[in-house]
This record gives structure tokens, sequence and C-alpha cells, in this order.
């Protein structure tokens, strides 16, 4: 008996200890955060297992195991019709709400879930209970875009899909189906989804074809360069969950296919030092002693490298294509955007990037609500249910839903 207690004790004492991780007193829920934290990591270290093991390629296992605890079908309900089906090859879960009585045409959200280019699914539980509460509370149609991942594809393909299937979407002819005002529509995503959103947003300003207009874009927690990985939120939050910067480098590694062996040096900005020419003119766009406010820079100082690996940028040109990094496109491009919403968590490595878009496009002439949680982590907006149910997560949804309600 007294073993069994002492065994029973190490193992909890084993448990806390893996589960513990120092926390800011300021972030929603700590403990269910650890749990949560916890968890994500554990089922990263088995996929590593089974990569090293050669079973299976270490995102599609954490992919698989991801969808396996949450997938969930079409089901319907009496507010809302939920169909999946293909925009020109590219699947989509479409959520149709109530009309309005007074509203023959619906307003609509494409939205595109995140993941790191390389996980979740627009059919998992999470991204559904999202978009159905957006198709009801907006009375819209919302299409959720099942977009290909890494490791089947990678960069730019993920952009190409999403552009086929919104462009699909946009044609009159599929609008008038779906009972959809053509000229009531936003472009929305989550993290890389939000990136993704972005990266559509600018192209399609550019695309003389369009008969639709997108009204407005709404960024949530969105990433947005890979050229600076100590701006003050990477450095504040270099290990805060559940987007540590160390797995942040390495998705985007993966989403350009290539080498390992260059996450330590992207780390500590290697890959945009002073003699790598190629990065020189992009500086200016994401200087962020200049695009933050103090409130945000604190103390914290830039990481600029004298010297660095020219043969990063050289062998992944992708890093300085402002298809993959939103933040470091051309003035006269951000100039065409619509109205935008950008949502910021204070415990996340990407919220400057979202801050310094706001500020890019606020001094393009760009209309920008800035809608920043101070007890917000990343990914918080997705988790309002049981077990994994964030009081901020609920916030966030609630102001993400109530800025479309009062802007589309």
């Amino acid at each position: 008996m007294r073993s069994s207690c002492v065994l029973l004790t190490a193992l909890v004492a084993l448990a806390a200890y893996y589960v513990y991780i120092p926390l800011p007193g300021s972030v929603s829920d700590p403990w269910k955060l650890m749990l949560l934290d916890a968890t994500f990591r554990g089922a990263q270290q088995v996929s590593n297992l089974i990569h090293y093991l050669g079973l299976s390629h270490h995102l599609l296992a954490l992919n698989f195991i991801i969808v396996s605890f949450g997938k969930k079908s079409a089901w319907s309900s009496a507010q809302v019709k939920v169909t999946d089906t293909d925009f020109d090859g590219v699947e989509v879960r479409v959520f149709e709400g109530p009309p309005k009585p007074e509203e023959p045409l619906k307003r609509s959200v494409v939205y595109i879930h995140g993941g790191g280019w390389a996980l979740a699914s627009a059919k998992i539980r999470y991204y559904d209970e999202l978009c159905t509460a957006m198709a009801e509370e907006l009375n819209a149609v919302i299409v959720s875009i099942e977009y290909r991942l890494v490791p089947k594809v990678y960069f730019p393909e993920q952009i190409h899909d999403v552009v086929r299937a919104t462009k699909y979407f946009l044609k009159p002819e599929v609008l008038q189906k779906y009972m959809v005002d053509p000229g009531r529509i936003c472009i929305s995503g989550d993290s890389a989804g939000g990136n993704l959103a972005a990266a559509l947003g600018q192209q399609f300003t550019q695309d003389a074809s369009l008969k639709s207009k997108l009204k407005l874009q709404a960024l949530i927690y969105p990433v947005l360069q890979a050229l600076d990985f100590n701006t003050p939120s990477y450095q504040q939050n270099v290990n805060t969950p559940i987007l540590p910067r160390y797995v942040m480098v390495k998705y985007w590694v993966d989403y350009f296919k290539g080498n390992y062996d260059f996450v330590q040096a992207m780390i500590i900005n290697n890959h945009t030092s002073l003699d790598v020419e190629e990065a020189a003119a992009l500086r200016a766009r994401l200087n962020w002693t200049s695009l933050l406010p103090a409130s945000f820079t604190k103390n914290y100082k830039p990481v600029v490298q004298t010297t660095g690996n020219a043969r990063i940028v050289q062998e992944l040109p992708q890093l300085l294509d402002a298809r993959s990094a939103p933040l470091i496109a051309d003035q006269a491009v951000l100039q065409l955007l619509p109205k935008t919403y950008i949502l910021t968590c204070e415990h996340d490595v990407l919220r400057d990037d979202g801050i310094m878009y706001a500020k890019r496009l606020e001094s393009a002439g760009v209309e920008v609500t800035l809608d920043h949680f101070e007890d917000g982590f990343h990914g918080c907006m997705i988790f309002t249910s049981w077990p994994t149910n964030f009081s901020v997560g609920i916030r966030t949804r609630n102001s993400y839903i109530k800025w479309l309600d009062q802007n589309l």
C-alpha cells in the first residue's frame, strides 16, 4: 500500500512538472492554458516519435491526432444549413444562416482556418462551431475553405487554393445560388489563415477581372512576416503557449520546404543581417521602433546582425515574397485594401505583426480597427466550449462577430 502511494505521488509530481509552465498573471485562465498546452506538447512529442521511427511525417501524424479528436460532420440545425462541397476543385464547408425578412440577399464571410499552413481543418469542431455562430448571428453565408496543407503541398499552393475557391464563390451565378449580396463580402482568417486572407486581399485589389470586390477583411492574430523574429512580442513571448517562437519559425521553414538547419540562425535574425542585400530594402517596412507604440516596445532592443547567413534567403527567397509576408507589401498595394479589422493578443509572438500591419494600413489611408486583448493568447478565439472554454475566447469571438455585424 505504501509503495503504491509513493508511486502515485511520484506520478502526480511528474505530471505537475510536465504541465506547469510560468505564465504572466494577466493571461486568461492560466491553469486551463497550461493543461491545453501540455496536451498539445504531448501530441507533438508523439508525432515526433512517429516521424523518428519512419512511420509518417510528423506534421501528418500531428494533424491526424488533431482531426481524429475533433472532426465534426456537416450537421445542419434548425437555424443553419451546413453542407460540404467543392468550389473549383477546392473543398469547402458552407454554412447558410437564416435570412432576414427585410433583406432578400445575405452578407457573407469567406473564412480561412489557422494551423501553421500544416494543421487543423475547416471540418473540426472548433471551426465548425465558430462558423455556425457567425452564420446564425450575422444571418450570413460562411464559406470555410479546406485548403491543402504542408507536407502534401507547400507555398504558394495554399494561396492558390484559397484564391481559386474564393474566385469561384464570387461568380455572379454562385452568389445568386446562395442568395449573397455581392457588395457585402468579407475575407477573414486566423493565424496562418489570417496570413492567407491578407495575401488574398492584396492579390484581389490588383485583379481587374473580378466583378465583385471584397467589402472588408478581418484578420485574427495573423502571421504576416518572417524577416524579424525578435520584435518585442517575439522577445516577450518566446516560450508562451500555444505558439513559442521556435515552433513558429519551424512552421515557416516547413511552409517553404526548407532545411531545419536554418531554424537557429533565423531565430537570431541571421537571415536578414546587414550584409544580406536582398532584405535591406524591406527593413523599413517592418521597423518596429517606429511602427509600434511605446506601450509595446517597452525596453526591448532591435536584434540586427552585422553579418549573417546569406544562404538562407538565397535558398528560401519566399521569405521576402509579399505573398508569404503581406506586411512587406508596397504602399501602392496597401492603399487599395478595404476596411480592415485586426485582432491581436498580448501573450502572442504574432502580436506585433498585426499591430505593425494596422499602422502601415492606416498610413496608406485604409480605415482600420485594431482590437487588442491584454489577457489573450494565440489561438484563443476558437476556444469557446467545454472543456477548452476560455473567458478571453468568448470575448474575442463576440468582439469579432460584433464588428462584422456593424460593418458588413
